[in-house]
């Protein structure tokens, strides 16, 4: 199949679920092309079948904002037309979604749309009513909606009262690279344990319920954190940290590639967002065998069990998460047992593999492909 896929070029869980997909079906066979203002951070290295198309809105005087979505929606239709996209798999509703039928309507084809929902675009976008009536359409006039929880597939019922059949693809990890071996002798000196938290620092990570749970473990054990991305809230974070007395404890890294060395340093993971639609930072935890601590929120329970693969609280309870923390460092065999559950639940329940074939399925679906035929839709050799 030939197949575009358009997403944000963030660190962000959207971004990095898009490009893996993306990569997964290139190694399949398919041909892959990425719509995006830059390179997303996973598409690295030359493969083939994948091609990268960077979207930029030209400036003008009468424009307020550069008119993202209509280049968006332009490059779409320019690539489908000249590469014979067959499909277009777009990651969140708003503007992708939004582009990716703006350019079936300037081709006048049958361009087909699939949208995944990933959160955001449903519980703060979706809701806004600025946006509101422009995502209820995007998800009526696409070929096919995903939604990456169940938490989440509800949601978008109970805020849209559509009827339209949503289909529940969660995201996946594939197994942990090998991370750096001196990594854990400069980030934990004298055998303190690592713990980590690894966001975009906007509000709803809620950063400092991470450091107030931080600060109750270190009066106790020999501790580190580890804080891993960047936004809005890191700021006040370094301040509190500094403020308190426990800066040299806290390393923030900022924005990393490299996940996989950190989390093979990592003892315990944290999370205690205000809501998460997946948690696909706490999935890639658990696929280095690292127990998860984090709020009982959105679609968490979906991928952490309470304890089996870590702990999950009350929103904001930061005495109960910390004292989940210290039961965990403090019981080596517990958390051990525990970070296994987690890795075979990570590796098992979401492998790559079968999570792809959902994909595949779904495209098949949209696209008409007779269950028994691998290659083409019916009809498409007299329009080859």
């Amino acid at each position: 199949m030939r197949i575009g896929i358009s997403c944000y070029s963030t660190f962000g869980g959207s971004g990095v679920v898009a490009t893996e997909v993306g990569k997964a079906l290139a190694a399949r066979g398919h041909e892959i092309h990425f719509f995006s203002p830059s390179v997303p951070p996973r598409l690295v290295g030359f493969e083939d079948r994948i091609n990268f198309h960077e979207v930029r809105a030209s400036p003008y005087p009468l424009f307020e904002d550069a008119p993202f979505s209509i280049a968006l929606g332009s490059k779409i239709a320019d690539v489908a037309e000249h590469h014979g996209l067959e499909i277009i798999h777009a990651h969140y509703a708003i503007p992708h979604a939004m582009a990716a039928l703006l350019a079936r309507m300037a081709l006048g084809n049958n361009l087909k749309v699939v949208t995944t929902l990933h959160g955001t675009d449903i519980t703060v976008v979706g809701s806004d009513p600025s946006y509101l009536s422009m995502v209820k359409m995007a998800i009526r006039e696409s070929d096919g909606v995903t939604a990456v929880s169940e938490y989440l597939r509800q949601e978008t019922i109970r805020l849209f009262g559509t009827e339209r059949v949503i289909d529940v693809i969660g995201n996946f990890v594939e197994p942990p690279r090998k991370g750096c071996p001196e990594c854990r002798g400069w980030l934990a000196p004298k055998a303190a344990f690592v713990l980590t938290h690894i966001s975009n620092f906007r509000p709803v990570k809620r950063v400092m319920d991470v450091l107030k749970v931080f600060e109750q473990v270190r009066k106790e054990v020999p501790a580190r954190l580890v804080m891993v991305g960047d936004g809005p809230d890191r700021l006040e974070a370094e301040a509190y940290c500094r403020e308190r007395g426990f800066a040299a404890e806290v390393r923030f890294t900022g924005k990393q590639l490299d996940i996989d060395t950190v989390l093979a340093c990592t003892d315990l993971f944290l999370l205690p967002s205000a809501t998460e639609s997946f948690g696909l930072a706490a999935l890639e935890a658990m696929g280095h065998g690292v127990p998860v601590v984090a709020s009982r929120v959105g679609g968490l329970p979906e991928v952490v069990r309470h304890g089996v693969d870590g702990y999950l609280e009350s929103l904001g309870d930061v005495e109960a998460m910390a004292a989940d923390v210290l039961t965990l460092l403090r019981d080596e065999p517990l958390r051990r047992a525990m970070g296994e559950a987690a890795r075979e639940r990570a590796l098992g329940t979401f492998a790559e593999g079968p999570v792809v074939d959902q994909y595949e399925a779904l495209y098949r679906r949209v696209l008409g492909y007779d269950e028994a035929e691998v290659g083409r839709p019916a009809g498409a050799e007299q329009h080859a």
